[in-house]
């Protein structure tokens, strides 16, 4: 069997010749309890909300600094910065549709996500399927969603905010 030689594609401006990238993505919100919670792009009633210059999805953000990672294109903040009044308020999905694009206009095709949200509320595991869902529909591929607490340790262990952790995978298309 005969293998095939990496493709060569570009990388933030850079020549490359590998097929698969690899990115991770953080991002951290205190809880606001004047606004609504929106996480992963769905409406979470009765929980406190987060922080921010847009919905403060925290799980959203990560996301796109993963897959900005990956492709090498910058992070959120370079991307859609808390300068630009367009995205004040704007909702985790806007930001999402927007990444993927400039994902696959960089030459990429998004494998898959993983991220893992550390908080205390809300608890992820009753609305597990109906986030990743979601959130698979906006990537178009498949969004893999865990949770845990931080055993009271640290702003999340006290119910400051939440904090998540994203891997994204991609692979060059061109």
């Amino acid at each position: 069997m005969r293998s095939r030689s990496p493709r060569r594609g570009t990388y933030g401006g850079r020549s490359c010749s590998t097929r698969l990238s690899i990115g991770t993505g953080t991002d951290v919100h205190a809880y606001d309890d004047t606004s609504e919670l929106w996480l992963g792009g769905l409406h979470w009633p009765g929980e406190r909300g987060l922080s921010g210059h847009s919905d403060g999805d925290a799980l959203s953000h990560a996301i796109c600094d993963a897959l900005l990672s990956a492709a090498g294109l910058g992070d959120i903040g370079s991307r859609f910065g808390t300068d630009d009044p367009r995205f004040a308020g704007a909702h985790g999905d806007v930001f999402i549709v927007e990444t993927v694009r400039l994902i696959n206009e960089a030459g990429f095709d998004i494998a898959n996500v993983s991220a893992q949200v550390i908080a205390n509320a809300p608890k992820i595991g009753p609305r597990r399927d109906e986030l990743q869902s979601r959130l698979s529909a906006l990537v178009g591929a498949a969004v893999s969603v865990s949770a845990t607490t931080s055993d009271g340790l640290g702003f999340t262990g006290r119910g400051e905010g939440v904090a998540v952790i994203a891997t994204a995978l991609l692979r060059a298309s061109r």
